[in-house]
């Protein structure tokens, strides 16, 4: 038998062999850096995974459960109270999370995620290079922000006056007066001030004793593209509000209120967000026709938000024709107060959808509604007529804290609407997983 001989390849095979080989380690080795940076940027940034998979809302939802009057709502929510929750569209961040967390900053944003808002909202103005940022007003920084503790104090529109016994009863700081780099340099704070104090820790001191500080360290502010970006790593739904502001200064820095309602499109078309991930939102008219004839994609679902005074609403509501205009026009989201949506039935004392609410519907219009848990403790503050803005058309339907979730209840189930803005989206959150919103 003759001893096996092992052939060698000729020498141009061995060459081909030899490059394959090489190139193979390569990839194997570029495979495994693109792993490593992977895993790094989900290690050093911890937005970046793919939507909250563990919603929790916390005690309150269950404590507005327990405070409600014995009924047959009260013991389905109740029997959801080992239910896994889920995010749901139904259940929009106003501001994030601003119930507890200083309003429109990251921590607010993802605590609102947390809590199983399917969609968050990020007001939008500018600062004075153009640049688009999340503020619920243009000049809102001196109680937002901590701006008045720092040398930026100087660059306010309106500086507080210390010769006057009430310094700060004028003072008015705008992002629009300082730049991009400058408003991040800022921390956020819970919305709140002193106007009559006579010193600036007075002034800063005015947090609502039903919210907290305990968040309010130093809350990270956000520019609309970070906001964009942020959003879409949560995996959650986009709600970008064209804030009204100086005109003079919109002109200036875009060149027209519509190249500015073209600017935040734009931030969102940069960032390849679908429009039917997007609900851009004004309460002036003419950025939703805009929005619709320029960018009728985004347009779709482009959200009007009638900020028309709430007691001539309730007195005159919109003719049904009125309602089909908009929806000829291309406008298929409506967004009013609850108030306006809601009234109470002389004979029951229940509450039931209004006139505005029902001619809204029969004109095919879908409806969200702003805002729950706006208000802290809601029944003292309607008896004593305090702070009831939100909570107008309720008064003699409202007699605990649980009837927070009846509320909740008629604009869903009865008024129709599609989404809730809360500062506490957690409520909302159980509510929609309970009913499968």
């Amino acid at each position: 038998m003759k001893p096996q001989t092992t052939r060698t390849p000729p020498a141009h095979l061995q060459l081909v062999i030899f490059i394959m080989q090489q190139l193979l380690i390569g990839l194997v080795i570029t495979l495994s850096s693109v792993q490593a940076f992977a895993s790094n940027s989900w290690n050093t940034n911890s937005s970046r995974h793919r939507g909250i998979k563990n919603v929790q809302v916390g005690p309150r939802p269950y404590y507005l459960i327990d405070k409600m009057q014995d009924s047959r709502l009260k013991h389905e929510l109740q029997r959801c109270s080992e239910k896994r929750l889920r995010p749901s569209n139904f259940s929009i961040g106003h501001r994030g999370s601003a119930l507890q967390f200083p309003e429109h900053t990251r921590e607010s944003y993802v605590a609102a995620a947390r809590m199983g808002a399917g969609i968050l909202e990020c007001d939008v103005t500018f600062t004075s290079d153009g640049e688009l940022v999340c503020r619920h007003a243009e000049c809102d920084l001196h109680t937002t922000t901590n701006i008045l503790q720092t040398p930026l104090a100087n660059k306010c529109s309106v500086q507080p006056d210390y010769s006057s016994q009430t310094p700060f009863a004028g003072v008015r700081c705008c992002s629009s007066d300082i730049t991009l780099s400058e408003f991040k340099s800022l921390c956020g704070k819970m919305d709140a001030a002193n106007s009559s104090a006579t010193d600036l820790n007075g002034y800063l001191n005015g947090t609502a004793n039903w919210r907290t500080d305990l968040y309010s360290t130093c809350g990270t502010l956000m520019s609309h593209q970070e906001a964009v970006h942020l959003f879409d790593s949560l995996d959650v739904g986009q709600s970008p509000e064209l804030k009204s502001g100086d005109s003079e200064r919109i002109n200036t820095v875009f060149g027209s209120q519509d190249a500015y309602a073209q600017a935040l499109i734009n931030e969102l078309k940069r960032a390849r967000i679908k429009p039917h991930r997007t609900w851009a939102q004004s309460f002036n008219i003419d950025d939703i026709r805009y929005w619709v004839a320029k960018e009728p994609a985004y347009g779709r679902q482009a959200v009007f938000l009638d900020g028309r005074d709430v007691a001539e609403l309730a007195k005159a509501p919109p003719s049904l024709r009125a309602f089909r205009k908009l929806r000829r026009e291309g406008i298929n989201i409506i967004a009013p107060p609850m108030p306006v949506l809601l009234t109470v039935d002389t004979n029951t004392g229940q509450l039931i959808p209004s006139k505005y609410a029902q001619r809204a519907r029969r004109a095919g219009l879908d409806i969200i509604s702003w805002t729950i848990e706006r208000s802290g403790r809601v029944v003292e503050e309607v008896l004593q007529g305090n702070n009831t803005f939100y909570y107008q058309s309720t008064l003699g339907a409202i007699e605990n804290d649980g009837d927070l979730m009846t509320t909740i209840d008629v604009l869903a189930q009865n008024v129709g609407i599609i989404g809730l803005f809360s500062d506490w989206p957690g409520t909302v959150t159980y509510y929609a997983n309970c009913k499968g919103l």
